[in-house]
């Protein structure tokens, strides 16, 4: 959640919006049901579920306007930022929750500066939806020679406390015995290669990993270190984030974080979860995958408590070279794996994150038959191989303007997941 430098105390209607919103919001956090969904994700993250569970997200927000629920009303640009996130909240909670838990409190980011890499992306996009966020993009080579490796920085971290301050104040008065005001640290995002792939392009970076192998070796080394430097100001400015309600869009409720010694003013990576992935190496062999993606995020990995692996990746044929990576608990399993090679490597000894295709949500005609039995495949062949399970439908970049077929998957995957359940 983006917050700029406004900080103008907010109108009277525009808080009567946000209290109104954030008074329903607070009545949904306090239902019991919050809790057990709660419970149920610890269950699933301890490798012991009850169920396969079940989450929705990175919707075409877009596709599902003009509906008079989501249409913001605010006039103030740092209320309307509270307001569509509320909307949006009440919107899958009546339309497709799943598995969703609405928390009775709202994250304020706190005002960190992060100078990243020193790298400005070069590229050209496209689309073919001005209102979809979602669009092509076509990345410039700046990483041809030996001294555009100098040009990688270690990132920076500072933090604008007064600013901090100025944004907790507009919260408070508008969520004050509602909801609690939580100022929030950076969740930081540590991938090696999806940043690589803008700098150079995919394509370009892949052929240098054949012509220049030592050459790519120094580019994630560099990366690397600064990753490392990056975490080491984080902990030492008291700037990571507290615990986590989602990693990577998956519930991230766990017995076993925060690490013992915890201080939530200063917490550590080993206090969280992270994410890693590497999607550009989709097609690349095990050892290539281990030689520039897991010998490298080892390093970065080590540092945290638990680990969410994987994202778009199909990993079914790398697993020997994902067990090397530590404090790995999920592994994403996309829609383009052989899911049970996936699942007779993965047992018990991970959480299987289904990957359900986003695709089936795009057809001319939503087929149910079609997503039900791909549902029902996954969960049977997980049952085989006693894989603890999830569904996770993300990436949803349309649904042909048919906002209905958001409640229809969601409709379909709770059937599937508490199917049989002693």
């Amino acid at each position: 959640m983006a917050i700029g430098r406004l900080h103008s105390m907010p109108s009277k209607r525009d808080k009567e919006i946000i209290r109104e919103l954030a008074a329903r919001t607070e009545e949904i956090a306090a239902l019991p049901m919050q809790e057990e969904k709660r419970r149920l994700w610890r269950k699933l993250n301890a490798r012991n579920p009850e169920r396969p569970m079940v989450m929705m997200d990175q919707v075409c927000w877009n596709e599902l306007l003009p509906d008079d629920d989501l249409m913001p009303r605010c006039e103030d640009a740092e209320c309307r930022t509270y307001e569509i996130l509320l909307r949006r909240i009440l919107y899958q909670w009546r339309h497709f929750r799943v598995d969703m838990v609405v928390e009775p409190f709202i994250r304020i980011p706190k005002a960190i500066h992060n100078t990243g890499f020193g790298i400005e992306i070069k590229e050209e996009t496209v689309t073919t939806d001005t209102a979809n966020d979602v669009i092509g993009h076509r990345f410039f080579n700046q990483f041809e020679t030996e001294e555009d490796l100098e040009k990688i920085r270690t990132p920076k971290i500072t933090h604008d406390a007064g600013e901090t301050g100025l944004r907790l104040a507009v919260a408070h008065e508008l969520f004050d015995g509602l909801l609690e005001v939580r100022a929030e640290g950076m969740d930081p995002y540590l991938s090696l290669w999806d940043p690589i792939a803008t700098w150079m392009g995919v394509e370009n970076a892949l052929y240098a990993l054949m012509e220049k192998p030592q050459y790519m070796h120094r580019l994630a080394a560099r990366m690397t270190e600064g990753y490392l430097g990056l975490l080491d100001q984080l902990e030492a400015l008291g700037l990571l984030c507290g615990p986590q309600s989602l990693i990577h869009c998956t519930g991230a409720y766990t017995d076993e974080l925060p690490a013992p010694g915890y201080n939530p003013e200063k917490p550590r990576a080993k206090d969280r979860w992270m994410f890693g992935l590497a999607q550009m190496f989709s097609a690349v062999s095990p050892a290539t995958f281990k030689e520039y993606e897991v010998d490298y995020t080892i390093r970065i990995c080590e540092r945290f408590g638990l680990v969410y692996y994987g994202c778009c990746d199909p990993l079914d044929g790398k697993m020997d070279e994902v067990r090397r990576i530590p404090n790995v608990r999920k592994v994403s399993m996309s829609p383009w794996v052989n899911e049970a090679r996936g699942a007779e490597a993965i047992g018990r000894d991970y959480v299987y994150s289904r990957k359900p295709n986003p695709a089936f949500l795009a057809y001319d005609t939503f087929d149910e038959d079609l997503v039900r039995r791909d549902l029902l495949h996954t969960r049977e062949i997980c049952a085989r191989y006693d894989c603890p399970l999830e569904f996770i439908l993300k990436d949803i970049s349309t649904l042909r303007y048919h906002p209905e077929r958001l409640s229809r998957w969601a409709a379909i995957a709770m059937e599937v997941a508490e199917a049989g359940n002693t």
